[in-house]
């Protein structure tokens, strides 16, 4: 049928529908390439944009081992060789600290690593039972961390002594009115500590994907193989732990 062609409705005669004019699909250029050497053939699953040096680093994971690269240069700047034990099948940078990455892996641990010195991770953690498959950290709060396995489950940690934000330092007694002053009990309260804050077990099969909300720091979800899709809150009482 013709542009020109009228469509008919109830006698009433009516232009067809204006065509739209094709834009020339978009010119697609490789803006750089590296050539990684190892035994075997190479498996990358994974890769993250550092969102710090003005974007121009990328982490990289293939087998056993953790890489990155200055995207000007197309240049290896550091490798951890063994990062984990097994398969790395994810990586996060935290969003407040430039050197700190975090990765996860079949080995069912994520470690946390100062990519100024690769020789060691700064933290680990082996809640999981089976394969980690992601990990994230909070955009604003990054001492809380996201993970999800094959174990089923989705585990939110503390880990505040590699985190940006020290414990309390959003507000000071100074600064309290004398309706906002703290209760005895509260000035009293320990300092969080490293390790899981909560277990969440509403899927029934792998957990393949965690994130957290781009609008609400203390709301996440998670996504499992079959099909669930759970959202959950940062529990109310370590919220204003952290903020207070």
């Amino acid at each position: 049928m013709s542009s020109s062609t009228k469509w008919v409705k109830s006698g009433t005669s009516v232009p067809a529908p204006q065509t739209r004019a094709c834009w020339p699909p978009a010119t697609v250029r490789l803006a750089g390439s590296a050539a990684l050497e190892g035994k075997g053939q190479l498996r990358f699953t994974s890769g993250r944009w550092s969102p710090h040096h003005n974007c121009t680093q990328v982490a990289t994971a293939n087998d056993t081992a953790v890489r990155g690269w200055d995207t000007r240069s197309m240049s290896q700047i550091y490798c951890m060789e063994n990062a984990h034990g097994q398969l790395v099948r994810d990586l996060d940078f935290n969003p407040n600290k430039q050197y700190y990455l975090a990765s996860c892996g079949d080995d069912c641990k994520v470690k946390f690593w100062d990519t100024r010195n690769v020789t060691q991770p700064v933290a680990a953690l082996e809640e999981h039972s089976h394969w980690v498959w992601n990990v994230r950290y909070n955009h604003s709060h990054d001492q809380l961390v996201l993970t999800g396995s094959s174990d089923s489950r989705v585990i939110l940690s503390n880990m505040v002594s590699i985190s940006s934000e020290p414990f309390g330092h959003l507000v000071d007694d100074e600064d309290l009115s004398d309706q906002e002053e703290r209760r005895p009990e509260d000035k009293s309260q320990e300092p969080p500590q490293d390790g899981v804050i909560a277990t969440y077990e509403e899927h029934e099969d792998s957990v393949y994907a965690v994130d957290w909300s781009s609008a609400d720091p203390w709301l996440f979800a998670s996504l499992s193989y079959d099909g669930r899709l759970v959202i959950n809150r940062v529990p109310r009482a370590l919220k204003y732990h952290i903020l207070l």
